[in-house]
């Protein structure tokens, strides 16, 4: 069974941990070599930004293997800062059901955003799986996705 919780300090190693592993298995999907954004292997950059957005971490069968870091931009938008799951939890529908749990968290969000890297494939091809467009560039080399939701609870695309 798969559970969403609040991340806690506590989580910190273990949720570093699971983003070294699901970040440096990215080299499948494209990447050069291991390695990941900023602060993906460390267990004090974890904890920091949990003082800073809404940190969830993903548990199943009691062992975290994953987690969703949740940003509030303005009213009802929301950037979805990070996703992970560790590669031995991977293909098991995990992610889709992270954001069926964002979906229900966030009942009053019209807006949702995130960045990816544009060499990854692997989650370019998840996000529009779960109804976000590519919607421009982020940075030097990712690629902008966004997902609106009309108020009727509707998943639409701008």
């Amino acid at each position: 069974m798969i559970r969403f919780l609040k991340a806690r300090a506590g989580d910190a190693e273990a949720l570093a941990r699971a983003s070294k592993r699901a970040f440096d298995s990215d080299v499948v999907c494209g990447a050069q070599g291991p390695g990941g954004p900023p602060g993906y292997d460390s267990a004090e950059w974890q904890r920091k930004i949990m003082r800073m957005a809404q940190y969830f971490k993903i548990v199943q069968d009691g062992r975290i293997v994953g987690g969703v870091i949740v940003f509030a931009q303005g009213p009802r938008h929301y950037e979805l800062g990070r996703i992970f799951v560790d590669p031995d939890a991977q293909n098991q529908g995990i992610g889709a059901q992270a954001f069926e749990f964002l979906w229900q968290e966030y009942p009053l969000a019209k807006k949702w955003t995130l960045g990816t890297p544009a060499w990854n494939r692997r989650t370019r091809h998840f996000y529009a799986k779960v109804g976000f467009v590519e919607v421009g560039m982020d940075g030097p080399d990712g690629i902008r996705f966004e997902k609106i939701i009309s108020m009727g609870g509707e998943h639409e695309h701008s």
